[in-house]
């Protein structure tokens, strides 16, 4: 399965761009622990990045975010971006498997879901969001909640919709 990392290395730039974009704008305290954490992995002061066009900064923060190292970072600003701009499709996934939630976010998840309601709420997912970030969605889903669904797994391993073109 795909680390956070590499699922930032996935995206396409427009993604990547807008995840950062609207991060910026309307999370502050994430995209200032972002700058944070892209700082301290390069040995940069985190004044030497603000400092920097917004263009630069983003390409820099983007370009760092791919290595290993800031699996840690990149995991807080997918999952940060994804509750604060897809909380929709989170609830709609969430519903659509019966689990309870607040708002996208979840305290228990089941030891394993059934096959029929995994296929109906990818399909849901699928037919009313944007495809790209179904894919971000169910990737990171998977690989931050450690649920370790086998057929979730081995739909994102087997199931082309759900692949990164």
């Amino acid at each position: 399965m795909l680390n956070s990392y590499e699922l930032i290395g996935f995206l396409s730039p427009d993604l990547s761009q807008r995840i950062l974009t609207d991060t910026a704008g309307d999370n502050r305290e994430l995209y200032e622990a972002t700058l944070a954490g892209v700082s301290q992995l390069r040995g940069l002061r985190p004044q030497y990045l603000k400092r920097q066009s917004p263009p630069a900064r983003q390409q820099l923060i983007l370009d760092s975010l791919k290595r290993p190292a800031a699996e840690d970072t990149a995991s807080q600003l997918l999952s940060g971006w994804l509750i604060k701009h897809q909380s929709g499709m989170l609830t709609q996934f969430l519903d659509a498997l019966g689990i309870e939630h607040e708002d996208g976010v979840v305290d228990d998840l089941p030891g394993e879901i059934k096959h029929d309601a995994l296929n109906s709420a990818l399909e849901k997912l699928l037919a009313g969001n944007e495809r790209e970030i179904v894919i971000l969605y169910l990737h990171a889903f998977h690989a931050m909640n450690g649920a370790g669904w086998a057929n979730l797994e081995a739909a994102l391993e087997n199931d082309e919709r759900l692949q990164f073109v």
